[in-house]
């Protein structure tokens, strides 16, 4: 091989795998540092598709994990005014005892507890009314059913207890999964407070029953209501989308007025003292019936949290799943690249090492030149 010093083919090649190796250096350092093996699309294009739109997933999953607990929320807070709703019935069917089986109470004792059960009305109303962030914990008007949750201001919901139909009253929908409105989803209940403490107490018979339902679910008779005496009775609906009985709520608070309305139709829940019942006009049977109903509400509240927390286990073992098959994809193997860094340090040394070497030949030139 002839000696030349214009050009110095081995100090090229050390160069170059000088250059090489400091560049896989590089790479590792960055792994290292960042954790991650996908630096750059240049690294693996497909690879870095796939991580993407995991990770797309998983932070549709945090959101709808956020709109589980929030829901949940919205329950307990309704379980907790639900609570109160049948406390304040317990204490009105205790005033009851109180005024009409007490021969020793006099007019003025009697008259104490009626402004007290009077304003346990008011009260109920004013809970009945209540909202959580700006949602309204309690239906006045059964939802739209048509996915959106909103309510149709022209239909009042209507409370069945076990004759129920949940095609109405699932008014509002909280999406569980990473695929949205397109997912799974958990359907649940504002509770129907102001129409399950409406009810229909027949004079005759001493029974009490839940207005617009007969006792074997059919539809009660018509009743004239009107708006001038706020009585919460009950109205043939010609609308064909109202609830299956073909009845609704047309008020829903007031005072029993025989002349126009059914005396037999009342509410415990009004917006006034005004307009609220007398002791002497409700029977025991009443406020046992109401009881009766909130606690159908409570449970139904209890079921939809059920369902929620199911739905919250659920997605956040999906999401957990999700992060593994993502540290699977793109997590850097610490030990794999460390063992990379070593060898990439050792070639550094070497290539820079023979770059010296390969330099020592231009030495030789010039000791044959002096």
């Amino acid at each position: 091989m002839a000696l030349t010093i214009s050009n110095n083919g081995a100090v090229q090649a050390a160069s170059y795998h000088l250059g090489k190796a400091q560049q896989g250096s590089d790479v590792s350092l960055r792994r290292l540092s960042s954790g991650k093996k996908i630096l750059g699309p240049n690294d693996d294009p497909g690879t870095l598709s796939v991580a993407m739109k995991v990770k797309a997933s998983i932070n549709r999953l945090t959101g709808a994990q956020n709109n589980i607990r929030n829901a949940v929320g919205f329950l307990e807070v309704q379980d907790g005014l639900l609570e109160t709703a049948g406390r304040i019935l317990m204490r009105m069917s205790e005033l009851k005892g109180y005024a009409s089986q007490d021969p020793l109470k006099s007019d003025s004792d009697v008259a104490s507890y009626n402004s007290e059960f009077k304003d346990l009305q008011v009260q109920l109303y004013q809970i009945s009314q209540m909202e959580f962030n700006g949602a309204s914990l309690f239906a006045q008007f059964r939802s739209k059913n048509d996915g959106s949750g909103d309510t149709d201001d022209n239909t009042e919901a209507v409370f069945g207890a076990d004759k129920q139909d949940n095609q109405y009253d699932h008014t509002l929908d909280i999406y569980t999964s990473a695929e949205g409105s397109e997912g799974t989803k958990v359907s649940i209940h504002r509770a129907l407070l102001l129409s399950a403490l409406t009810l229909k107490q027949d004079q005759a018979s001493g029974k009490v029953l839940i207005a617009g339902l007969n006792a074997d679910g059919t539809a009660s008779a018509a009743v004239k209501a009107n708006n001038s005496n706020d009585h919460g009775a009950w109205a043939k609906a010609d609308n064909t989308n109202q609830h299956p009985s073909g009845y609704e709520l047309v008020v829903a608070t007031g005072k029993p007025d025989t002349n126009n309305v059914n005396p037999d139709y009342l509410t415990l829940a009004v917006k006034s003292s005004d307009n609220a019942l007398d002791l002497t006009q409700v029977s025991s049977g009443v406020f046992e019936k109401a009881i009766e109903n909130v606690v159908f509400l409570r449970a139904q509240t209890g079921g939809g949290m059920t369902r929620l927390n199911f739905a919250l286990d659920s997605i956040t073992s999906q999401e957990t799943n999700m992060r593994s098959a993502l540290g699977r994809i793109e997590d850097v193997d610490i030990a794999a690249e460390s063992a990379n860094l070593a060898r990439y340090s050792i070639l550094m040394q070497a290539a820079a090492a023979m770059a010296v070497q390969a330099n020592v030949q231009n030495e030789i030139a010039l000791m044959l030149l002096r």
